[in-house]
């Protein structure tokens, strides 16, 4: 799924659209999706001008959008024009090393549950 149709899903836009693809959804268990690092990311002027480095935070929001992408692809009413998902929580989130302009992320998500309200 490229870009296109991933914002079809999404209400986000640049600069906060934070996913270039989706290579796979199994609706109701998981996705797997891309965002390729560039320089000319909007954040690397200020964090840090010297050694840009990708946020941990903007990671996160990374995260929640793939997570956002297995939603729609798992609820059809989310399809529904007016409808919103929103993503609640990370737990235990731990960073390997940092993200620079070049690298790839590759994110692998596993619904555990869902919850309405």
């Amino acid at each position: 799924m490229d870009v296109y149709e991933v914002m079809k899903h999404l209400p986000h836009r640049y600069p906060f659209l934070l996913i270039d693809r989706v290579l796979e959804v199994v609706p109701g268990e998981s996705v797997v999706a891309i965002k390729n690092v560039t320089i000319n990311e909007p954040f690397f002027p200020g964090h840090f001008p010297q050694r840009p480095v990708m946020p941990g935070v903007m990671i996160m929001e990374a995260m929640a959008q793939a997570s956002g992408m297995l939603a729609y692809r798992t609820d059809p009413s989310l399809e529904e024009p007016g409808s919103l998902y929103f993503f609640v929580g990370m737990d235990k989130v731990r960073f390997k090393r940092q993200v620079e302009p070049g690298d790839q992320l590759r994110f692998e998500v596993n619904l555990v549950r869902t919850r309405r309200g």
